[in-house]
């Protein structure tokens, strides 16, 4: 039988026919199947604004924006933080207490290794109605209620790279709608030196076949969030905690694991965080734990490009962490959280095992940001993160085990490092 390890491109395979040996290459590393070279450009931001027209003698106003534009629906970016093709009303009342978004967004597809936008749908809609109230029952305390909904329509997409990234490839995989609604509020602000950053989230709707699940399925899942800080003199001490609501059965009509729309989120250590920034695979698998840049294990392919899933183990994460002013133009920042699944049957199910524990692990980062002018024209970033996997992530990707009789090889034990990092490094230019 002649040998067929090194097939890698379509005339290898005429060789085989051929009954010709295809010699494979030493180290597959130096290849030219292992290095990608891609150029991308996109217009993310071209939008047009208009000003209808001014409510009172104190500027309250109301104005229109169409076009490319970036759109974050809360505080910390929990549901839908986005730059993307909308229009948006929005404006202020009675000295700028009031202030309100009424927002439709018409999602473009993405590009799979940039996460830049294209120019062609994505057969998504979004709507979000928010409005704030500052000074509410505390002066310094802002609070926020709003509205999100979604309309993912059904279809199936692959994505640069030639993997399906709609339906999800787990379980069932069929082209299905999924209709989301949230209702949410959230407010931010201080209190003397004490400060608060909150967010409540209901989400209900159906998915009109989870994968997973293998059947339709009806939305109710929830998140919430609190951070509690403390200024003294040039340090503010910070706890927080967040909890997604995981779903405890993957197999019955209901999905009570929390997913958001498209979160960016800037909570519990932000861009330093190994947790918040990285996104990881579930392993054996074509779909992620989580994304990058955001906080929930959803089981998602994609958080651009993939659908949203209901059917997922959930957050229980706390957190305590410092911002420090060491100078007037530098500042540190300090944080460490125990992060945890709230139910990991969606996990077993999904990688047929019944060997998954709650434990993610500790996660630990640290940052600098550094204002060179004084000004935030320029600011420059550092940091790294640190990631100690628990018995849950272990358990995600452990090898096999027990050992597989007459394998001896590298892969034979578990084998999972006892620290996983990352860094950033990043300079941010505003004129």
């Amino acid at each position: 039988m002649p040998q067929n390890e090194a097939v890698l491109n379509p005339s290898d395979i005429d060789a085989l026919l051929a009954g010709k040996v295809v010699p494979a290459p030493t180290s597959y590393a130096s290849g030219p199947h292992a290095v990608r070279r891609k150029f991308y450009a996109a217009l993310q931001e071209a939008f047009f604004e208009k000003h209808l027209a001014d409510l009172s003698p104190n500027y309250d106003f109301v104005a229109v924006k169409v076009g490319n534009q970036s759109f974050n629906s809360d505080f910390r970016g929990f549901i839908f933080n986005d730059t993307n093709l909308g229009a948006r009303l929005f404006g202020n009342y009675d000295n700028n207490q009031w202030q309100y978004n009424l927002a439709v967004f018409d999602l473009r597809e993405r590009d799979t290794n940039s996460e830049l936008n294209t120019f062609s749908r994505r057969g998504q809609v979004v709507a979000v109605a928010n409005l704030y109230r500052q000074d509410f029952v505390w002066k310094g305390y802002t609070a926020q209620a709003s509205v999100h909904a979604s309309f993912d329509q059904s279809g199936t997409h692959y994505d640069t790279n030639g993997g399906i990234v709609r339906p999800a490839p787990l379980g069932t995989v069929r082209a299905h709608r999924v209709n989301s609604y949230y209702l949410g509020w959230a407010g931010d602000g201080h209190l003397g030196r004490w400060n608060l950053s909150h967010a409540l989230y209901l989400a209900t709707g159906r998915d009109y076949l989870n994968g997973l699940a293998g059947r339709p399925v009806n939305i109710a899942a929830s998140l919430g969030a609190l951070e509690v800080s403390y200024d003294r003199d040039w340090i503010r001490f910070k706890a927080s905690v967040v909890h997604a609501s995981g779903d405890r059965d993957a197999t019955d009509g209901r999905a009570t694991g929390f997913d958001s729309i498209l979160d960016n989120t800037n909570f519990t250590g932000g861009p330093f965080s190994f947790y918040v920034r990285q996104g990881f695979n579930l392993a054996g698998t074509a779909v992620g734990v989580k994304q990058r840049f955001s906080l929930l294990p959803n089981l998602r392919t994609s958080k651009t490009q993939g659908q949203q899933n209901f059917v997922n183990p959930g957050l229980a994460l706390a957190g305590l962490g410092a911002d420090i002013e060491l100078t007037p133009k530098v500042r540190g920042f300090l944080n460490a959280n125990h992060v945890r699944f709230n139910s990991t049957h969606p996990i077993r199910a999904a990688l047929l095992t019944n060997q998954v524990d709650r434990e993610i692990g500790l996660d630990l980062s640290l940052g600098l940001q550094w204002r060179p002018l004084l000004t935030d024209n320029w600011i420059v970033t550092v940091g790294t993160g640190w990631l100690a996997p628990g018995r849950g992530y272990r358990d995600i990707y452990r090898r096999t085990l027990p050992e597989v009789a007459g394998f001896t090889g590298p892969n034979a034990g578990p084998a999972v490092d006892r620290f996983l990092h990352s860094g950033v490094l990043a300079t941010t230019l505003t004129y």
